[in-house]
């Protein structure tokens, strides 16, 4: 009895925890992979100037491969929900900047705005080994925008919103399960000299792992 008691208070407190509210990240708490001369962390808003000539992508189409723009990255095990508001002054074909989730420099997803001839763009690449990429081309330029990726599993959502309240996903990828992985903010410049990129409101929310709360539900 005591120990069915046990399992359905430890079911309890995990289906609580889905409920609750993203907690902000505190960026001062978070480190640089390929950290740019400039920046500033104020009131938890990041102000980036994107380093120049920089980008990741592996290979495919272009034949190239770069590893060396700015990420603030955190580590996160497990299942969870992270967002941000984004913003910046994008200036030269390929500017761009966004969220990453990042297991090695082989597997990453980054997803947010990619200004491509002159448009605002909603962009996603997925590399497993060579990278692909997708876009959303919009209509006008936006202020800001608001970029999701929920990790459940072995796959990563990304959606996008205007207003952080109504989200449209944009990209459904796979990215391994069960292994730590680097999540954050980044910032490309592969052809220009740089522009600023800001970022706000940034979040994580840890959800329970899946198979664990179908277990618990299968054994009360």
């Amino acid at each position: 009895m005591k120990e069915m008691e046990m399992k359905r208070l430890l079911l309890g407190a995990l289906l609580l925890a889905t409920s609750l509210s993203g907690m902000a990240q505190s960026l001062e708490k978070m480190r640089w992979f390929n950290e740019p001369e400039r920046w500033t962390i104020e009131d938890n808003v990041l102000m980036m100037n994107v380093t120049p000539q920089s980008d990741y992508w592996r290979v495919s189409h272009y034949g190239f491969t770069v590893d060396d723009a700015p990420f603030l990255y955190t580590m996160r095990g497990g299942e969870f929900e992270v967002k941000v508001k984004i913003s910046g002054d994008y200036k030269t074909r390929f500017d761009q900047a966004g969220i990453m989730l990042r297991l090695d420099h082989e597997n990453y997803i980054k997803a947010g705005i990619e200004f491509v001839d002159g448009k605002y763009n909603l962009s996603a690449v997925v590399t497993h080994h060579t990278s692909d990429w997708s876009i959303i081309p919009l209509d006008k330029p936006v202020p800001f925008v608001w970029i999701k990726a929920v990790r459940r599993l072995d796959a990563v959502e990304i959606f996008y919103s205007f207003d952080d309240k109504e989200y449209t996903m944009m990209r459904n990828a796979w990215l391994q399960d069960n292994h730590p992985v680097m999540v954050g903010v980044m910032g490309a410049c592969p052809d220009g000299d740089g522009f600023e990129a800001r970022f706000e409101h940034f979040t994580i929310k840890h959800l329970p792992d899946a198979r664990r709360l179908q277990w618990l539900e299968n054994n009360q």
